[in-house]
């Protein structure tokens, strides 16, 4: 399938979710991610939720890596350079809804890429070997790249992946692991 064909499907599926699936869908992602082994790392980079899209709740991850005394770490977008920077996230940052209704830093203490040891990825749709569809505007793609090769890239998604292989291109980083509702996948 092609990303557009992959994309929309994804969008049409999280159209059918009510807010009380998606409140119980995300919990038990965050339920999930206790399962692995990746709790000896100190810094975790979560998305914020974008609630009109239908995303993935991530309060309950920011809950459980608050208790487990992680560094977290979110990102804001700079939209005309087509990049994210990723600032700590504590007590005194200050988080303003950007033009895009996404919830951004304004100002803390910026985190280099390469600092950052498991990233939590928002999936839109993906297949079993771990590639991944996003919006389309390649911000994740490009922050990906600038991480470790020991970084642990973990998407997160309501759903179980396609049947098939997505069609990527050279740009595009696949995750290695994949949580869900019901399932822990290990990409191929």
């Amino acid at each position: 399938m092609n990303k557009n064909q992959v994309r929309q499907l994804f969008k049409d599926k999280r159209k059918q979710l009510t807010a009380d699936e998606i409140t119980e869908k995300s919990i038990a992602i965050a339920n999930q991610l206790l399962k692995l082994n990746i709790w000896d790392k100190e810094y975790y980079h979560v998305f914020l939720t974008i609630e009109r899209l239908m995303e993935i709740e991530t309060e309950s991850i920011l809950t459980l890596l608050m208790a487990k005394e992680k560094s977290i770490v979110v990102s804001r977008t700079d939209i005309d350079k087509g990049e994210m920077k990723h600032y700590l996230l504590n007590e005194e940052t200050k988080l303003k809804e950007s033009d895009w209704g996404i919830l951004e830093p304004i100002s803390g203490q910026l985190v280099p890429s390469k600092k950052i040891d498991v990233v939590f990825v928002p999936l839109l749709g993906y297949d079993k070997k771990g590639n991944r569809v996003g919006y389309g505007k390649g911000f994740y793609d490009r922050f990906l790249k600038q991480t470790t090769a020991e970084a642990l890239l973990i998407g997160l998604s309501f759903f179980e992946p396609i049947d098939g292989e997505i069609l990527m291109e050279e740009t595009d980083v696949p995750m290695g692991i994949v949580v869900t509702p019901d399932n822990i996948i290990y990409c191929e």
